[in-house]
């Protein structure tokens, strides 16, 4: 039985699981061929298997990392946007500590499969471009609760 093609916000949903489950071999099925990671303004990994490998070292390396969504948005056809926060990361931060600093994930899928997974800081004027956390009365939403 051939696998549908999902949606843009279910391939990156079910990409963020891959990770936090670390589950390597999933996340290659979520990636283009020509799959592209960039890590703020470092050079970008490119290809499927130079990044399933790097998810190979970082899963083996940081069992316990976890990404926590707190808000998704598309803010163009095939691109999607996460704001949330990490913890169990490279970072060495305890979990309340790490559960305070908020990123930005972007994605660009095409045909259920992610090319790009952007991590991009986090900022007032990104949250606006990109359409995270902005309620419906236009003003952005306060910070997320606490982490327990």
């Amino acid at each position: 039985m051939a696998l549908r093609q999902l949606p843009p916000v279910a391939a990156v949903i079910s990409f963020i699981d891959c990770i936090n489950r670390g589950d390597t071999a999933g996340l290659g099925k979520l990636m283009t061929r020509d799959h592209e990671l960039a890590v703020f303004d470092e050079e970008p990994l490119r290809g499927r298997a130079a990044n399933v490998e790097a998810w190979e070292g970082y899963a083996s390396a940081f069992p316990g990392y976890v990404i926590y969504p707190h808000a998704i948005a598309e803010p163009r056809q095939g691109q999607v946007a996460v704001l949330g926060h990490t913890t169990g990361s490279h970072l060495g931060l305890s979990d309340q500590e790490e559960c305070k600093l908020l990123v930005i994930w972007l994605a660009d899928v095409d045909s259920g499969k992610l090319r790009c997974w952007h991590l991009l800081k986090d900022t007032p004027a990104r949250r606006h471009d990109l359409g995270l956390g902005i309620a419906a009365h236009g003003r952005p939403d306060p910070d997320p609760p606490a982490c327990s």
